[in-house]
């Protein structure tokens, strides 16, 4: 259910500049958006979970703030890192 350091670590050195890069912020992104498909999973298993579903909108806020500051700040990357995990927009 949660993410394994290997595939955290796939994600930071396919994200990130160095392997240890893990506050940049398509880093963040791909991490969030890791753990909410996970969630997705979860909750299409055990509908009724409640307290898991807000977690996941929890999740999704924070994704979208960062995506958004994001695009503020360098569109192209923006674009990039939308494009390369597959959400739309």
């Amino acid at each position: 259910m949660t993410l394994t350091q290997e595939r955290k670590q796939e994600l930071i050195d396919k994200f990130g500049d160095s392997p240890t890069d893990t506050g940049k912020t398509e880093v963040q992104v791909a991490l969030l958006t890791e753990r909410i498909n996970q969630l997705n999973a979860h909750l299409n298993a055990h509908r009724k979970d409640h307290h898991s579903r807000r977690g996941l909108l929890m999740l999704v806020g924070q994704r979208r703030r960062f995506l958004d500051y994001l695009r503020r700040d360098d569109l192209e990357r923006y674009r990039t890192l939308i494009r390369e995990l597959g959400l739309r927009r």
